[in-house]
């Protein structure tokens, strides 16, 4: 079974991003933030440039659906290639704190050279940037300490770009979550339509369920479907995997098993498993 390339740049991400290039120049931190299963795979590849010099954090978030000892790893990772990396739990406001102390630090910095400049000081203009559906306006919620922003757990529901005041010292832009117009690795976009980080529109549930099963078993992590769904992918492709277990159990209902298997990893229900490792 093979699978057609999957792209998705809905019109008003494209017009998003113009908007938010526009507003990148009144910024003075960036906040990325990216999803912990696939801390790579969710990093917009075009990001460096458009941000240029200005102060970045990176936010990993859902933390607590990656073993704990992993985050540590990626700490450790990114902290190597001179990044600093925060993980947070958006949903449950863990992690949140060190996110805003790392935000008014770049403020600090940026009203001592106003200051040297002989202008006033003013609020730090930070902005949260990252692909769909990572937990963008979760967290701004949780850093505001109110719901200001819509957040759901689907890709494309912010729609237009607003300035939230955090507090005196903060402000954040929220901006739709951006992709690229094309994603020229398709590894990281199956990733990103496991962890439902792009729009459902791009792909078929079944070509992507098969390759996460394919993915589970490259990272040693078969016995969590037998234990889940009494049947082991070892020694079988992921397509195949689906074909028996549909036969096994969803009198062959393919799309059913597909849209189980993807739930159940999403929600969760599977427990904590990261589709990526520190390379």
């Amino acid at each position: 079974m093979s699978s057609p390339p999957i792209q998705w740049y809905p019109g008003h991400i494209a017009k998003a991003e113009r908007q938010l290039k526009e507003q990148l120049k009144r910024v003075d931190v960036v906040l990325e933030v990216r999803d912990s299963r696939i801390p790579l795979a969710s990093h917009h590849p075009q990001l460096k440039q458009w941000i240029a010099d200005k102060p970045r954090a990176i936010v990993l978030n859902r933390m607590d659906m990656i073993p704990q000892d992993l985050q540590q790893e990626w700490r450790n990772w990114f902290k190597e290639k001179s990044q600093t990396s925060y993980f947070t739990n958006a949903k449950q406001g863990k992690g949140i704190k060190a996110v805003k102390i790392a935000a008014q630090k770049a403020g600090t910095a940026m009203n001592q050279r106003r200051r040297d400049r002989g202008m006033r000081p003013r609020p730090v203009r930070a902005v949260v940037i990252g692909f769909p559906n990572v937990g963008k306006s979760a967290l701004i919620n949780r850093l505001v300490g109110k719901n200001v922003v819509v957040s759901e757990r689907r890709a494309g529901v912010t729609r237009q770009l607003q300035w939230v005041r955090i507090s005196p010292e903060i402000e954040l832009l929220d901006a739709p979550g951006v992709i690229p117009w094309r994603i020229e690795n398709q590894q990281d976009a199956v990733k990103l339509a496991i962890c439902e980080d792009i729009g459902q529109a791009a792909y078929d549930n079944q070509l992507i369920a098969a390759a996460m099963v394919d993915l589970f078993s490259k990272l040693g992590f078969d016995d969590v479907l037998e234990a889940r769904f009494h049947l082991n992918p070892a020694n079988i492709t992921g397509e195949a995997y689906i074909h028996d277990l549909a036969e096994q159990s969803y009198k062959g209902d393919k799309e059913r098993v597909a849209r189980q298997l993807l739930r159940d990893f999403r929600t969760g229900v599977m427990g904590a498993i990261p589709l990526e490792l520190p390379l």
